[in-house]
C-alpha cells in the first residue's frame, strides 16, 4: 500500500489543476491527473482515483471537471472541490480566449496545424494508457470483464447510441457490484 502524502491546501489545489488545465491538450486530461495526483503528488490512491473517474463518467456533466470536483471534495471539502473546478477551468479558458484571439494571426502558418496534431495525438496516447489501466484492473473478474466487453461491441461495434448502452449497462453493473459486495 502506498502510503498518501498530507492533503494539500486550498492554494496548491488550485495550482496543481491550473497546471493541468494549461498542459493537458484534447482529451487527455485524465491522464494527466492521474499522473499529478497519484504519482507525483500521492494525494488519492490509484483506486481510488479510478473511482472517482467512474464516478466523474457516470455524472451528468464534463467528466474533466467533474473529477478534479471530486479530488478537491475528498482532499478539502466543498472549498476543496470548488478551488479544484475552477484551477481546471479558469486558467485554460483565459488561455483558449487569448489563442482563440491571435488564431487568425497564427493560422497562415503550416507549424500551427502541425503542433495542434501533434497534441492531439499525445492526448490520445495518454488517454489509450489510461483507459488500459482501468481496463487491466477489471479485466481481472468474469463480471466486470463481461460489462466491459458488451459496452464496447455495442459502442466500438454495433455503434449502438451511447446514451442508451450506458441507460441500459449501468444498473446491470451496478447491480453485479452490489451483489459481489453482498457476498
Amino acid at each position: 500500500m502506498t502510503e498518501l502524502a498530507p492533503p494539500p491546501n486550498l492554494r496548491t489545489l488550485f495550482l496543481a489543476f491550473a497546471r493541468i488545465g494549461v498542459t493537458a491538450f484534447g482529451g487527455g486530461l485524465s491522464g494527466w491527473m492521474m499522473q499529478e495526483c497519484v504519482r507525483r503528488r500521492k494525494w488519492v490512491t490509484e483506486e481510488e482515483f479510478l473511482t472517482g473517474l467512474a464516478l466523474a463518467q457516470a455524472l451528468p456533466g464534463i467528466n474533466v471537471v467533474n473529477l478534479p470536483i471530486w479530488i478537491g471534495y475528498r482532499l478539502a471539502g466543498g472549498w476543496g472541490a470548488l478551488v479544484s473546478a475552477l484551477g481546471v477551468v479558469l486558467p485554460p479558458m483565459l488561455l483558449v480566449t487569448l489563442m482563440a484571439i491571435s488564431y487568425g494571426w497564427l493560422q497562415r502558418y503550416a507549424a500551427t496545424g502541425v503542433a495542434l496534431q501533434g497534441a492531439a495525438a499525445a492526448a490520445i496516447g495518454l488517454s489509450l494508457a489510461m483507459g488500459l489501466r482501468a481496463a487491466k484492473r477489471q479485466v481481472l473478474r468474469l463480471q466486470p470483464a463481461l460489462v466491459l466487453l458488451v459496452v464496447f461491441v455495442a459502442i466500438g461495434v454495433l455503434r449502438l447510441p451511447l446514451m442508451w448502452v450506458v441507460l441500459a449497462m449501468a444498473p446491470v453493473s451496478i447491480g453485479l457490484c452490489y451483489r459481489q459486495v453482498r457476498r
